[in-house]
C-alpha cells in the first residue's frame, strides 16, 4: 500500500499518537474542567499540555486563546459566522474550500457583503488586488494559505500588511500547511487562524482548532456548558468550546504537535518540498498530463494536482488502486470554486500529497503509475 492522500488525513501517525490516545482512555477518562477529582485534573491537564503545545508551534504567548474544535471547518464557522454581521463586508478568494465558499454565502444571506477576489494562472493571489478589494465597511479578509487544489502558497506577509494598513481583521484557513511548514502567525499580522488536526499536525480525526488574537473574539456558535458561571462563560477558551472536550483526540493532537516540535518545522518543510520536486518533476516528463499550480515546489504546499488527456480523475484514482496499490483522492476536493479557476471543472484533478513518512521509492512507483495511465 502507497499511501498518497495526506492532504486528506495523514497516515501513518507518529507512535506517541496512538499511544497517547490510548493512555487517555484508559487512564485519564474523567472530564476535563468539570470536576476536581484526579481523573478530571489528569483529564484537564492533558488538554492544557496540547494547548500549550499548539501556542508553542504557531509562536503565540498566550495558549488559552487557542480554542479546541472538531475540525478547520467548525473553527471557521464559529469565526465567521461570530464576527461578522449584516452590513459588513468581507474579501476573500475565488479558490476557497467549501468550509469557507458555504459558510461565506451562508453570511451574504444573511445581510454580509463579500468580495471575492481571483488568483492568477498559478493559484496566488496579488496583494494589490486584496488591496483594492477592501472598502470603508470591510471587517475581514479571510484566504486560504494554500488552496488543496492549486497548492500555491499564498503570500501572507503582504496580504498581512495590506491588512493592518487598512485596519480590517485578517485570517487564514491553515488547514494545508499549519505543521507542515513554520507559520509566524503574529508576524504576518494573523488575527484568526483556523486549522485541523488530522493533516500536516498527525493528530486524528475529529481535532482541529482556532486561534483568535486579541480584539478579534467572536461571538459564541454554540452556547452550552462550560464549567464557567452565569449565563456566559465570558473568558476563552471556555466561552468557545461549549460541551465536553474530545480528550483523547486532543490528547493526540498534542503528542502530534510535540512530534513536530522535536522534528523542527523547517526539516519537515525540506523533506516534504523534496518528494513533491520529485513528484512535479516526474510528471512533467509524461505526455499528456498536466499540472495545476506552481512547478516550483517551493512555493507550494506538499499536494499536487494533476490531469491525464483521455483518463477521467476517476477512473484514474480506482486504477492507481487496484492495479498499483496507490491511494490518491480524485474529483472535485471539496473546492469546486478553485476547479472552476483552474478550468478543471465538473471532473476534478488527481491529487497526490507526500507526508513527511513517504519514501522515494513511492513517488517513483507513482511515476512510473502515471506513465502507464497515460501511455494506454
Amino acid at each position: 500500500m502507497i499511501y498518497l492522500d495526506n492532504a486528506a488525513t495523514s497516515f501513518p501517525k507518529p507512535e506517541a499518537v496512538y499511544r497517547m490516545i490510548d493512555e487517555v482512555l484508559r487512564e485519564k477518562g474523567g472530564n476535563p474542567g468539570k470536576a476536581s477529582h484526579r481523573l478530571a485534573v489528569e483529564a484537564s491537564r492533558v488538554v492544557f499540555r496540547a494547548r500549550e503545545a499548539v501556542a508553542m508551534l504557531m509562536g503565540v504567548p498566550d495558549s488559552s486563546r487557542v480554542v479546541f474544535t472538531k475540525n478547520a471547518t467548525e473553527a471557521i464557522n464559529i469565526a465567521l459566522k461570530g464576527l461578522l454581521k449584516a452590513g459588513d463586508h468581507l474579501v476573500t478568494s475565488t479558490f476557497e474550500h467549501n468550509a469557507v465558499a458555504r459558510c461565506v454565502s451562508r453570511l451574504e444571506r444573511s445581510g454580509v457583503e463579500a468580495t471575492r477576489v481571483p488568483p492568477d494562472r498559478e493559484g496566488f493571489l496579488s496583494p494589490a488586488s486584496v488591496g483594492s478589494a477592501i472598502r470603508r465597511n470591510t471587517r475581514m479578509v479571510v484566504v486560504s494559505h494554500a488552496s488543496n487544489v492549486f497548492g500555491a502558497l499564498q503570500p501572507l506577509d503582504e496580504i498581512g500588511k495590506v491588512c493592518k494598513s487598512r485596519g480590517v481583521l485578517f485570517m487564514i484557513d491553515a488547514a494545508q500547511t499549519m505543521g507542515a511548514m513554520p507559520l509566524d502567525t503574529m508576524g504576518m499580522g494573523v488575527n484568526v487562524l483556523a486549522a485541523t488536526g488530522h493533516k500536516a499536525l498527525f493528530g486524528p480525526q475529529g481535532t482541529g482548532f482556532l486561534y483568535v488574537g486579541e480584539g478579534a473574539e467572536p461571538e459564541p456558535l454554540i452556547d452550552g456548558g462550560t464549567g464557567g458561571e452565569g449565563a456566559h462563560a465570558a473568558e476563552l477558551p471556555e466561552m468557545l468550546e461549549a460541551g465536553t472536550l474530545n480528550t483523547p483526540g486532543i490528547g493526540g493532537l498534542g503528542a502530534g504537535v510535540e512530534f513536530l516540535l522535536s522534528e523542527k518545522l523547517p526539516k519537515i518543510k525540506a523533506r516534504e518540498e523534496e518528494l513533491v520536486s520529485m513528484v512535479l518533476k516526474g510528471l512533467s516528463g509524461i505526455d499528456r498530463v498536466s499540472v495545476i499550480g506552481p512547478r516550483d515546489a517551493s512555493r507550494r504546499a506538499a499536494l499536487v494536482s494533476f490531469n491525464i488527456r483521455g483518463v477521467s480523475p476517476s477512473e484514474a484514482g480506482l486504477r492507481l488502486d487496484q492495479e498499483f496499490g496507490i491511494m490518491a483522492r480524485c474529483g472535485t476536493h471539496c473546492a469546486p470554486e478553485a476547479h472552476r479557476q483552474a478550468g478543471t471543472w465538473p471532473e476534478g484533478s488527481i491529487r497526490v500529497s507526500p507526508g513527511y513518512f513517504t519514501t522515494e521509492e513511492e513517488v517513483e512507483t507513482l511515476i512510473r503509475a502515471v506513465r502507464v495511465l497515460a501511455s494506454k
